[in-house]
């Protein structure tokens, strides 16, 4: 059977953490470097197995996550990450990439938080040079830490405005903190012109959903899947236009879906929504960008028309400028027009 290669579409990331992005061989590498002892889950048995349909699940998931985090030891380490993160979305066919990241997370190691974001911008920038894709960030509260915490990295994203960052979001689980309590952040950001792109409907039902479009001012819903379980609320988000950060992977290593199968990307599709497939940790999840192409291809039944509707949709989520995705949707409509060749999958 003849297909077009998921790898050459063009397309924009999305949804990608920090650490998260990284090679599996480089963590082994740095951890090596470093001297910082991996749990066979991280070396061995890689990709772990992974739930986080409960607390202990995400208390696990949370914890190899900061494993990872703890081997960017230099500034070196970090323009690898970042370079590397680039070069595989280059090789999966992503030409717009948007890496989340919570500078508290490394300001210890690193010098503080204006100091790991002036080097992870900077990072961004000859990563952008290197490879021919856009490399650009979102800075993202940790919905389990005080608001106020928040609030402090909202005012750091908004002097960066212009200056690598285009956005503001809020992670970790949604189970955790309470989602309301962040809108005073998510004011300091929007006003400072940055996106607003909280994660929530996944972990937690639709609900979280509704607030943070409610509370946030969120143009974008980290995943959001769940919004399928309220048709009133999915309507909102469609005629809203606010994109779905969907990433069928992790749904279903952590647990929210048993089965890819169950993943509902065809009942968003059809309803209308825009749709931003994303690899979320391909580090923890074990696959990158073109492998959620693959999975909408050969779980979901998506024919090559509705494959290039999802990267348009990727690129129109995107906080590219209006003649960047001019340029990309064109060359979307390009590789719909040529031939079929043997899958590279």
């Amino acid at each position: 059977m003849t297909q077009r290669d998921l790898r050459v579409l063009p397309k924009a990331h999305l949804h990608l953490h920090f650490s998260g992005s990284m090679r599996h061989l480089t963590l082994v590498e740095l951890a090596d470097k470093h001297g910082v002892r991996l749990p066979d889950a991280l070396r061995t048995e890689w990709p772990p197995d992974l739930s986080a349909a409960d607390e202990r699940g995400w208390f696990r998931f949370q914890r190899l996550y900061d494993i990872a985090r703890s081997v960017l030891r230099t500034e070196d380490d970090v323009r690898r990450l970042v370079r590397e993160a680039a070069e595989d979305d280059r090789a999966d066919g992503s030409r717009w990439l948007e890496i989340q990241v919570d500078p508290s997370g490394y300001a210890n190691r690193f010098h503080g938080i204006t100091e790991f974001t002036d080097l992870v911008l900077d990072a961004a920038r000859d990563a952008a040079a290197s490879t021919g894709i856009a490399v650009q960030v979102i800075i993202a509260a940790n919905r389990t830490r005080h608001p106020l915490d928040a609030r402090i990295l909202a005012r750091l994203a908004a002097q960066y405005v212009g200056r690598g960052v285009v956005g503001f979001g809020l992670s970790n689980d949604e189970r955790r903190g309470t989602t309301s309590e962040f809108a005073p952040a998510f004011r300091i950001a929007r006003n400072a012109g940055l996106l607003a792109a909280p994660h929530g409907g996944e972990l937690c039902g639709p609900a979280t959903v509704r607030t943070c479009l409610d509370e946030l001012g969120a143009g974008r819903i980290g995943h959001g899947v769940r919004s399928v379980e309220d048709p009133e609320l999915l309507k909102r988000v469609v005629d809203a236009q606010v994109a779905l950060e969907v990433c069928p992977a992790s749904n279903v290593s952590l647990g929210v879906y048993r089965h890819a199968e169950d993943v509902p990307l065809r009942r968003l599709y059809e309803a209308g929504a825009r749709i931003a497939l994303g690899a979320d940790d391909p580090l923890l999840f074990g696959s990158r960008l073109a492998e959620q192409y693959e999975t909408a291809r050969s779980v979901h039944a998506f024919t090559d028309e509705e494959l290039a509707d999802l990267a348009r949709s990727s690129i129109l989520a995107a906080t590219a400028p209006p003649d960047v995705q001019k340029s990309l949707l064109s060359d979307i409509d390009d590789w719909l027009t040529t031939p079929a060749t043997v899958a590279s999958y």
